[in-house]
């Protein structure tokens, strides 16, 4: 009972940590009004012009601003602002237009043509065109593109020809297809349920990027540096301090309209200081990925100038089992690890934690236990048939028994079956002090059932990231988060066992099928029936279990009142930012 007693400890300083904060932040004072409002409401003024707005997120982006290449939530922050897709969304995830104006199917729904705006221009004057457009879905394509660190090939392995030019067995790419320069077609393979999702990625400039081979476009001056950096959206990168400062600056010649603010600063500030600078007015928001702490919510309610956005997050938290070792896109080279190979040990790890008690005890209950990686904002997301794995560590230790795990040398830890020593390791990164809060805990929970866990010492996030890639072959657990795209509920792009993104090397050849079966035409566009075979792959996750959900915490948002024009989606602050504005 050692490990939940000191378990009970860590979670109620955590518990007190956020109580005290609240009581700092909570004091009413004489100026409030009796009817509860906190503060003088800002007297709407109309948009203005001008102004510079400050926000804040808690990690520097790695530097990788190219969205064909960028990996983090860091660098969408940035990227965001600066590029745009065909198509975005609205706050009911429907496809409005975006740098296409509009767009029509053919009959069987195999092809989707688009009429582009006119007057749509890059950040240097250029035009935008169609050409742009068939060029970033060629670069997606391309021979080469995964050697140069290119991780989105799901985005275009649907279109016509892929497999034969992304080979290289042929020189023609014949999936994207200028009709005239404001008009182009996207022909698929066969008639795609997913067709405006994958027509919705940002485009790049094919003047800036023609020229380059594939292999040295990541590491060039216009996928990395402030003002070299060049897309079509309502803000220019302009200057930067690495891991320190990011500047963009408005593009006064937008196609949608001169934006009204002068500027949009990112700050990369610590968790810790975050708050003070939000009530002092030193930054103006902060929102993706992270925003503000559950332990500070009540804190961030009783600033008078603040106004919080709370909502489902549209991702989840989770600990990955390493299944296999080796290169991820090589399964050829994949060697199985034996520590966690039994799906019996990996369902009695999900037994053994208590997800409810994380969830209350680090977010006060603002958020939810989840156990099927779709966001539950889809209706896909099924909440009863996969398996629920409620905290039962009475039903973790018999399947260790049953599975052959049991203390043999009576130390309180579990030997392996063959009688040898059986220690998992734990892998997180520095930055996310929710996870960095997890790790110990998670430890607690194993130990209490006999699986001894050592915490190896984190690093920080682009270390980490890289190591996950290409340096895990000691790697047993590890944690990390993933924020979900909103266009569709296919959650192949992270599950499948041959994406760049399936961190735990899971090879689960039935699951793949599944997804195929999924989104296999005809029948894929009856709603119905494609959530009957996402529900079956969903039952198939839980079973095999490649990674224990953790948790969807609630998105905290915030920003300074003075900001006018918000507009936020299910799964993103920063929404038409060109109707941002300031009242003072």
């Amino acid at each position: 009972m050692k490990f939940k007693k000191s378990l009970l400890l860590l979670l109620s300083f955590v518990l007190l940590l956020g109580i005290l904060a609240a009581c700092s932040g909570g004091k009413k004072t004489s100026d409030e009004p009796k009817d509860g409002k906190k503060g003088t409401e800002q007297k709407a003024e109309g948009p203005q012009m001008g102004g510079t707005l400050t926000g804040a997120m808690d990690t520097a982006p790695s530097g990788q601003f190219n969205p064909i290449f960028y990996e983090e939530a860091y660098e969408a922050n940035i990227i965001d602002f600066i590029y745009e897709g065909l198509v975005g969304q609205d706050e009911n995830l429907e496809f409005i237009p975006s740098l296409a104006k509009e767009w029509t199917f053919n009959d069987d729904q195999s092809e989707v043509t688009f009429k582009l705006q006119e007057n749509a221009k890059w950040h240097d004057g250029e035009p935008f065109t169609a050409d742009d457009v068939v060029f970033t879905y060629k670069m997606l394509a391309s021979p080469g593109y995964i050697e140069a660190g290119g991780i989105r090939t799901y985005i275009a392995e649907n279109l016509l020809g892929y497999d034969e030019y992304s080979t290289g067995a042929s020189q023609e790419f014949q999936g994207v297809v200028k009709v005239d320069d404001h008009t182009v077609t996207f022909k698929f393979k066969e008639p795609n349920v997913k067709a405006l999702g994958d027509a919705a990625f940002p485009i790049i400039p094919e003047h800036i990027f023609g020229s380059m081979d594939i292999a040295d476009m990541p590491s060039a001056p216009e996928s990395r540096e402030a003002g070299k950096v060049i897309g079509t959206g309502p803000f220019k990168f302009t200057e930067m301090v690495q891991g320190e400062q990011y500047v963009l600056a408005k593009n006064a010649d937008y196609w949608q309209g001169e934006p009204y603010l002068d500027q949009v600063v990112w700050k990369v500030v610590d968790q810790a200081v975050i708050l003070g600078l939000l009530e002092n007015g030193e930054i103006d928001f902060v929102a993706d990925p992270n925003g503000f702490a559950a332990a500070d919510y009540e804190t961030v309610a009783a600033m008078p100038n603040i106004e919080i956005v709370e909502q489902p997050d549209f991702g989840y938290q989770i600990m990955g089992f390493m299944m296999n070792h080796g290169p991820i896109m090589d399964k050829s080279k994949w060697k199985e690890n034996p520590k966690v190979k039994d799906p019996k040990v990996r369902q009695a790890i999900a037994y053994a934690i208590d997800r409810e008690a994380l969830m209350e005890g680090l977010f006060y209950g603002k958020g939810s236990v989840i156990n099927s990686p779709i966001a539950t904002q889809f209706d896909a997301y099924d909440d009863k048939n996969p398996p629920q794995y409620k905290h039962d560590p009475d039903q973790a230790k018999k399947l260790l028994d049953e599975a052959g795990y049991v203390d043999k040398d009576g130390d309180g830890f579990r030997e392996d079956p063959q009688g040898n020593k059986w220690v998992l390791n734990l892998n997180y990164p520095l930055g996310n002090k929710d996870r960095e809060r997890s790790a110990p805990i998670i430890q607690e929970f194993l130990q209490e059932v006999g699986i001894q866990v050592e915490l190896v010492q984190p690093k920080e996030a682009a270390v980490y990231f890289e190591d996950l890639d290409v340096n895990s072959d000691g790697w047993d657990l590890f944690l990390i988060g993933w924020s979900l795209a909103s266009d569709d509920p296919d959650p192949g792009g992270i599950w499948r066992s041959d994406v760049p993104y399936n961190y735990p090397r899971w090879n689960n050849e039935a699951a793949d099928a599944k997804l195929v079966e999924a989104n296999k035409p005809p029948e894929a566009f009856d709603k119905a029936y494609r959530n009957e075979k996402l529900s079956e792959w969903q039952v198939m996750f839980g079973e095999d279990l490649p990674a224990v959900i953790l948790y969807a915490k609630n998105k905290l948002w915030a920003y300074n009142k003075r900001l006018q024009g918000v507009e936020v989606l299910p799964y993103r602050f920063h929404n038409n930012p060109h109707k941002w504005y300031v009242t003072e």
